[in-house]
């Protein structure tokens, strides 16, 4: 890896990237992103520039334009080759020109090529996407402008370039960045989040429904900007019907409506009994170096330091009778137990000694070979398995990683953790998704441990079968399904489905629809209804004047299924005998509806009359849009330079909570010990002195922990909650007559008021 390469000046100096706008709206669930990149060559010579950047991996591109003095070029999609050769030949003929292309190795990578920009001469670049929104365990909408693009990591002996950019420390970045959101829901905006600082969030009307927030000044584009958006009502269904085009041919799926149904589906509650699950559960951990990176600027906490402590909850987490085994990876794999074991205090207390010496060791970041090691082994007759990924890492073959969880997937179901700022999100998203599992992101100072734990609440409730979706439309319209069979539903997780609206309703009133979700759960039938309007929404006059303010591309929910579908042929396209004609149906739907794909490119060559321009090419990268670089090739470099330059550190305090889960038994209990007392904030000597006599000692430090977790924290609740009903559990098996009196003691040694109804008990 080259340590000159960016846009440089004969000095080596950045060509100047001046400043970077981001204006995004939130609709709902889903955004439209708009980013205007602006650059100056202060060289000599004409430039060429190269600028790789990051998007979402469920990212739809549908805009791109540039302006160059007084001109004004809009790109189109065309196919891939069709549009470097017009490129090339623009070039070739001194004309300006554009050319945006999605890598075929991962989804979520573009580079942009800035071609013939004159001396002294400015460009304003602008680039549109829409995507959907991640529903966050505490029930947030997360949006995530990345700064951050990892190299690719390659294994030896594999075809093809790497996406190899160099590192600009923060205080060099040499431009600007301003950053505001509007959101506007059916439902009131209850409040907006960041990690990095806000200004007020400003309300546009009186209801709540509209609101807009920007990014404080004087940030440095030095990690990840991140939203967090919360709604009143959060798990109340909705649908939204947006109108197609009126220039497209009615039939196509841009020229019809779409509807985006948005939906939570409640599965009884009655059916759920987590603690009793029999499943077997894989945890796959990513050991490469760097792992060994602080979760967040200024911790003292690393990453692989967060995992052992997550993979510690996780594992005094899982019910008794299950299954369960530990692999972790790096260049190489390991795994704990040939195949897995059954969970129990032998099997635990080996796990927890294994987990406790794992560390950022193993090299590079090579996910596939311990997958498919783990998909060989045979699944535990009648404990359906549950797949649980941490990565930090990129590799150069996501999708081949993601068509061997598709095709593993009526097996397991797979759930993944993207730790760290610039963790692949087509990577991350895109296992859980083929694994009919669920996503989930650690960036920023946020604690690992409540999104791991909702996770284990979707694997450990029961398995949702026989899926069905059936509308029921007026007579003269049908819908065509453009999302995915559905085939995976979680208590609590939300569903996203889009659908063609062929045809109009014969009734002169506004017309209904109806969707029902099917299911079986324990062999009990379930369902649940989504009643909506048919009519398109209408942009109103507010609309327009903030379109005149925020000039958003429309047709956010079309661009959307279109994504989908592309999606859809894309992981079809290892059949060989189909692949021409999947690559053309994917080819027209994508220049149809103007969202780019691998197999297409945005190309915009200046027709404008005028001198053409005048002397040789310099052709330039610039990395200066991903100022911190992690994981990756790298990770060899990271490892040697730990492993030299190692100087004496000391490990933060380990908190009092997961102390005390370090401590709890695979049965639910705790002993009473003197490393007890002391991560109760108690001498062994009191503990020991006021316990009822009549108590047995594992049961008067079982309600100790329980009424200390309680007491003192109830904000971790989400972290414990499995642990302490296996507590209670344990602890009602026992039919111990002096329970009351042993909660009476509790909270008069801590200091706590806490009831015995609070408990389970």
């Amino acid at each position: 890896m080259s340590d000159c390469c960016g846009l440089l000046t004969p000095e080596k100096q950045p060509v100047p990237l001046q400043s970077i706008d981001v204006r995004v709206e939130v609709r709902d669930h889903v955004a439209t992103v708009v980013s205007t990149l602006n650059y100056e060559n202060k060289e000599d010579k004409p430039l060429e520039a190269v600028f790789v950047f990051p998007l979402p991996g469920d990212a739809a591109v549908c805009h791109f334009s540039a302006e160059i003095g007084q001109k004004h070029i809009v790109a189109e999609v065309k196919e891939k080759q069709q549009a470097r050769e017009e490129y090339d030949d623009a070039l070739s003929s001194g004309q300006q020109a554009f050319l945006l292309e999605e890598s075929a190795e991962s989804p979520d990578i573009f580079s942009l090529s800035v071609g013939s920009l004159p001396p002294g001469e400015s460009a304003s670049i602008r680039l549109e996407y829409v995507t959907e929104l991640a529903v966050q365990a505490d029930d947030g909408l997360r949006f995530c402008l990345p700064a951050v693009l990892n190299p690719r990591y390659q294994p030896q002996g594999s075809e093809g370039p790497s996406v190899q950019v160099s590192s600009v420390p923060t205080s060099q970045v040499p431009y600007s960045l301003s950053f505001s959101v509007q959101v506007s829901s059916p439902r009131p905006v209850s409040k907006v989040e960041s990690s990095s600082s806000l200004e007020p969030l400003q309300y546009l009307n009186t209801d709540q429904t509209q609101a807009s927030v920007k990014l404080a000044a004087g940030h440095k584009f030095d990690r990840d900007v991140e939203v967090l958006i919360y709604y009143k009502d959060a798990h109340q269904p909705t649908a939204v019907v947006e109108a197609g085009q009126t220039s497209a041919k009615t039939g196509t799926l841009m020229g019809d409506p779409v509807v985006m149904l948005s939906l939570y589906p409640e599965i009884p509650r009655s059916l759920e009994s987590p603690l009793t699950s029999r499943g077997e559960f894989v945890f796959l951990l990513d050991r490469s170096a760097s792992m060994d990176f602080p979760m967040w600027a200024g911790s003292h906490l690393t990453r692989i330091a967060s995992a052992r402590d997550t993979l510690l909850l996780l594992l005094k987490s899982l019910p008794m009778g299950c299954y369960f085994n530990i692999y972790s990876f790096g260049s190489t794999f390991e795994n704990i137990f040939p195949k897995s074991v059954k969970y129990g205090q032998k099997t635990l207390n080996q796990a927890v000694k294994k987990v406790e010496e794992m560390g950022a060791n193993l090299g590079g970041t090579e996910i596939l070979e311990p997958l498919q090691h783990i998909y060989r082994q045979p699944c535990v007759p009648k404990r359906p398995r549950q797949l649980f990924v941490f990565t930090d890492g990129e590799v150069s073959y996501t999708k081949i990683v993601l068509d061997e969880v598709k095709t593993n997937s009526d097996s397991h179901r797979c759930f993944t953790f993207g730790i760290g700022e610039g963790a692949c999100s087509a990577l991350v998203c895109g296992m859980a998704r083929e694994g009919r599992g669920h996503a989930q992101f650690i960036t920023g100072a946020e604690r690992m441990q409540p999104k791991v734990m909702q996770s284990l609440r979707f694997a450990l409730q029961p398995l949702v079968a026989d899926v069905s979706v059936t509308w029921e439309l007026p007579d003269g319209v049908s819908a065509t399904l453009l999302s995915p069979p559905i085939t995976m539903l979680f208590q609590g997780q939300r569903s996203l489905i889009y659908a063609q609206l062929t045809g109009k309703s014969q009734s002169s009133d506004a017309a209904q629809g109806c969707l029902t979700v099917s299911y079986t759960v324990a062999d009990q039938p379930s369902q649940n209804q989504l009643h909506f309007s048919l009519q398109p929404e209408q942009e109103t006059k507010q609309d327009t004047d903030q379109n005149d303010h925020l000039p958003f591309t429309r047709f956010t929910i079309h661009r959307l299924a279109a994504l989908t579908l592309i999606r859809s042929l894309e992981m079809e396209m290892n059949d060989q005998e189909q692949y021409n004609d999947l690559k053309s149906k994917l080819v027209e739907l994508s220049v149809q509806s103007g969202v780019g794909s691998v197999f297409t490119a945005f190309v915009a060559v200046s027709k404008h009359d005028g001198a053409v321009v005048q002397g040789p090419l310099i052709y330039r990268e610039d990395p200066n849009y991903m100022p911190m670089l992690r994981g990756g090739m790298l990770d060899y470099i990271l490892y040697e330079l730990n492993e030299t330059n190692a100087t004496e550190s000391s490990e933060p305090p380990r908190d009092p909570l997961l102390q005390l889960v370090s401590l709890q038994e695979a049965s639910g209990c705790w002993p009473l010990s003197p490393a007890l007392a002391a991560a109760l904030g108690q001498s062994s000597e009191e503990v020991t002195k006021t316990k009822p006599a009549s108590s047995k000692k594992k049961v008067w430090a079982t309600i100790l922990v329980l009424v200390w977790l309680h007491g003192f924290t109830s904000d971790a609740k989400v972290e414990w909650e499995l642990l302490a009903m296996k507590a209670t559990l344990w602890l009602c098996g026992k039919r111990a007559e002096w329970i009351p009196e042993c909660v009476e003691a509790a909270n008069s040694l801590l200091g706590c008021n806490v009831q015995k109804g609070e408990l389970g008990l």
